[in-house]
């Protein structure tokens, strides 16, 4: 017998053995929940400054889109005219709108497409260099990136001058090639593989950098023991880190179809403000035809079109931030 019973005449109390006890249905409801909502109420500040910043503005260009709105209304003040979906309907009707909205999203696929693929290989690149090397890289990228666009577009706007461009210089050098006083924007084709280049250029470092951020956290332990089992450099790629990143390609590929599709800078300082019809998009067609030719009723119309057509793209992207934010 146990002594402190004996002195103190105390009723031993058995010790539980058995599995503890359940966490009642409600309480796990209740944190269940709120792990659920917690993404959103953090994202909430954000959200509601962003509304406070843009709501006006395109409620002013909602309305603007449903009425006759042209130079001599926005100069005399007149009321313009409610014209209904009038702008819309000529939008719609006219091939030169899906003409231009092919060849945006064309231009978008291309651009993101070669972005994410170059800066995947970079920021491979970038784990296989040690760390100086790394360092000089990253350096480098940053300059690049933190260079305005309007600085860059220029350099690449003088860098394919047709007189004084050393883009044709350097092909001219080539036996049997005559590139002297080429214009690169003769050609649409050849045009718009300047533009690609410029905003491929300009999106790689940050594309890079990021991925290469997630390349560290790709556990060493994994990839070694693929190599071990007889894994080829492709197929630990593929089977193990290609999984683990896939998130983060997720997130900076839709960044980059938002960024690519509303293209506007490259495009205008490349052909001197003055963009033919065969380099236009709808960022760019939206102000030429609101700013360029003073019917702003009709450039409103266009620019509610390519509202509509992002938010399905920025309703993804930030249902894949909240996805992640779950996982963790």
């Amino acid at each position: 017998m146990d002594l402190d019973v004996v002195v103190t005449g105390a009723k031993p109390t058995a010790t539980p053995t058995g599995p503890p006890p359940a966490i009642p249905p409600a309480r796990r409801s209740s944190a269940w929940a709120r792990g659920k909502t917690t993404p959103y109420i953090l994202a909430l500040p954000a959200l509601a400054l962003l509304g406070l910043l843009l709501a006006y503005p395109l409620y002013r260009m909602f309305v603007i889109s449903f009425q006759k709105y042209r130079l001599r209304e926005l100069i005399g003040g007149r009321v313009p005219e409610w014209i209904g979906f009038d702008n819309y309907s000529q939008i719609l009707s006219d091939p030169v709108f899906w003409n231009v909205v092919r060849r945006t999203v064309i231009f978008t696929v291309v651009t993101v497409v070669l972005s994410v693929l170059l800066g995947l290989l970079v920021a491979l690149l970038m784990k296989q260099v040690n760390r100086y090397v790394q360092l000089a890289m990253t350096i480098a990228m940053m300059l690049a990136w933190a260079m305005p666009q309007l600085v860059a577009t220029q350099v690449f706007r003088w860098m394919v001058d047709a007189d004084f461009g050393v883009l044709n210089w350097l092909i001219d050098q080539i036996p049997g090639v005559d590139f002297f006083k080429h214009s690169w924007f003769a050609d649409p084709t050849q045009g718009w593989i300047v533009i690609t280049s410029l905003v491929v250029w300009g999106a790689i470092p940050f594309l890079a950098i990021t991925m290469h951020a997630g390349l560290s956290q790709v556990p060493r332990e994994l990839t070694e023991a693929a190599t071990v089992d007889g894994a080829n450099p492709w197929q630990v790629f593929r089977a193990v880190t290609f999984p683990i990143l896939r998130p983060l390609i997720v997130i900076v590929t839709t960044l980059s179809v938002i960024w690519d599709f509303q293209v506007f800078t490259q495009i205008w300082v490349l052909r001197d403000a003055k963009p033919e019809q065969e380099y236009q998009t709808l960022s760019v067609y939206a102000f030429v035809e609101s700013f360029g030719r003073g019917n702003y009723g009709l450039g409103a119309s266009i620019a509610v079109v390519t509202v509509l057509l992002m938010l399905g793209v920025m309703a993804f992207y930030i249902r894949q931030m909240f996805k992640i934010g779950d996982a963790d």
